[in-house]
């Protein structure tokens, strides 16, 4: 069975001027894409949309898999002048119709990773299939530019950002209005830090920003969701209704309430389908391996199905088409509802818990007081990703041991992460005693 060699969870990542982010393995994977998306997509436009974050390395890149589809008599669209969300580019290749969109940026990681995201002509991430031709194209294929019938050429798109905040807003009830609210937004010095204070701006809430003042370095640094300590000081401080943390490509969002209290994906993701119900059945849910066991259990108290996939937004976004389902998401805070979306997008995302606020006129804590949570704690254990944990005797014994203590209680679960040479390790239990005794166990064998 062939094994991803370059793809992870959700694309390419890695250190820049590693093996796989550097110009040349850049110039490599253009080409050989440019070549997989013109075979297999021949009734789109013969183009591809590229957009970046704010890395300092991200603009070298974006030149150098530009070049690579150029090669490849691929023509490219550049996204507007400055950085534009991950999810841009989905909503751009399908108002575009072109062959694919390509995102620069390694999303929450700090800015000296960088990588390449993926999205197919009609909007979804590429499937493994593609990923895997991809990587064969790049081994196989001499960078003979006779492959191509003729150069593509590149052109700016100087309405990409309107048409997107356009986009996010009519994501927002008509009958409804942020005015009133007075919501701080942090951009994590990312690719949203015009764009997402605009779009709340636009719908009549009284917009205060951090995270707004990207340097090349400073992208997801202690800003943004994996950092919300000073969106939390800030929303205390001005006395804000609300606050929302996007990541560094902003498909990640969490919500901070008036006292700075932290609602991460699960309890976002409930809020959201709590209003759906409102005015239509929900069939059912796909959350991940890493979703809380309460909110399964809430699920199945409201009749509403609900699956498990495989940890990233591709994942859960492949089950919801396959089970006809329209809500998904996961705990860190991708949150897809494709009745508006084709992909996780965190300000579409906020949009949707914004409205149901408005909607019942409840705060965040009001509307999920019926939602039971387990405790739940993730740690991340620096490992070499090539390697098996179950190997390691010295971790496979203390597992064991948590796992057995936990039996009929809680769960622990293991799994190397996709997109960082770390195991994320995961226990959950309704008492959070439990859960930190578990925790203090498997640190002191590490």
């Amino acid at each position: 069975m062939y094994k991803n060699k370059y793809f992870g969870t959700d694309g390419i990542r890695g250190l820049v001027g590693g093996s796989l982010i550097n110009i040349e393995f850049a110039f490599r994977l253009g080409f050989a894409a440019g070549l997989v998306f013109a075979d297999r997509y021949n009734n789109c436009n013969k183009a591809v949309i590229i957009t970046r974050d704010t890395r300092s390395s991200s603009s070298m890149l974006e030149s150098a898999i530009q070049t690579g589809f150029l090669a490849s008599g691929v023509d490219v669209f550049i996204a507007d002048s400055y950085p534009m969300p991950t999810s841009s580019a989905s909503f751009l290749v399908k108002s575009l119709n072109v062959l694919a969109g390509v995102v620069v940026s390694a999303s929450h990681n700090p800015y000296h990773y960088n990588g390449f995201k993926f999205f197919s002509h009609d909007g979804f991430k590429l499937s493994e299939e593609v990923e895997i031709e991809i990587e064969r194209r790049i081994d196989e294929c001499k960078l003979d530019i006779s492959y191509a019938n003729k150069f593509g050429q590149s052109r700016l798109l100087k309405t990409s950002v309107n048409q997107y905040i356009r986009f996010c807003q009519d994501s927002f009830p008509d009958n409804l209005s942020l005015r009133g609210l007075r919501i701080v937004v942090d951009a994590a010095n990312g690719s949203a830090y015009k764009i997402a204070p605009t779009v709340f701006k636009n719908l009549g809430a009284e917009v205060y920003s951090i995270g707004v003042d990207p340097d090349g370095f400073n992208i997801n640094d202690g800003v943004g969701s994996l950092s919300t300590e000073l969106l939390s000081d800030t929303v205390v401080k001005n006395k804000a209704d609300l606050g929302i943390a996007l990541d560094g490509d902003s498909d990640r969002v969490k919500i901070l309430d008036s006292k700075g209290t932290e609602f991460a994906g699960d309890e976002l993701l409930y809020v959201i389908i709590k209003d759906r119900l409102l005015f239509n059945r929900v069939e059912g849910v796909v959350g991940t391996c890493m979703t809380n066991y309460g909110f399964e259990l809430q699920m199945r108290k409201l009749g509403i199905g609900f699956d498990r996939a495989n940890v990233g937004d591709r994942s859960v976004t492949e089950q919801l088409n396959k089970r006809g389902w329209l809500y998904g998401g996961e705990n860190s805070g991708h949150i897809v509802c494709l009745d508006y979306h084709t992909t996780g997008d965190g300000i579409i995302a906020a949009l949707q818990v914004l409205a149901a606020i408005v909607r019942s006129q409840e705060n965040l804590s009001s509307i999920l007081s019926d939602l039971h949570m387990y405790s739940q704690k993730i740690i991340n254990i620096p490992w070499d990703t090539t390697l098996s944990w179950e190997d390691n005797n010295s971790l496979k014994s203390i597992f064991e041991v948590v796992k057995k203590e936990l039996d009929g209680r809680g769960r622990i679960l293991i799994r190397k992460s996709g997109t960082e040479p770390v195991l994320r390790v995961m226990v959950e239990a309704e008492q959070m005693v439990l859960v930190e005794e578990s925790i203090s166990k498997i640190i002191s064998c590490i």
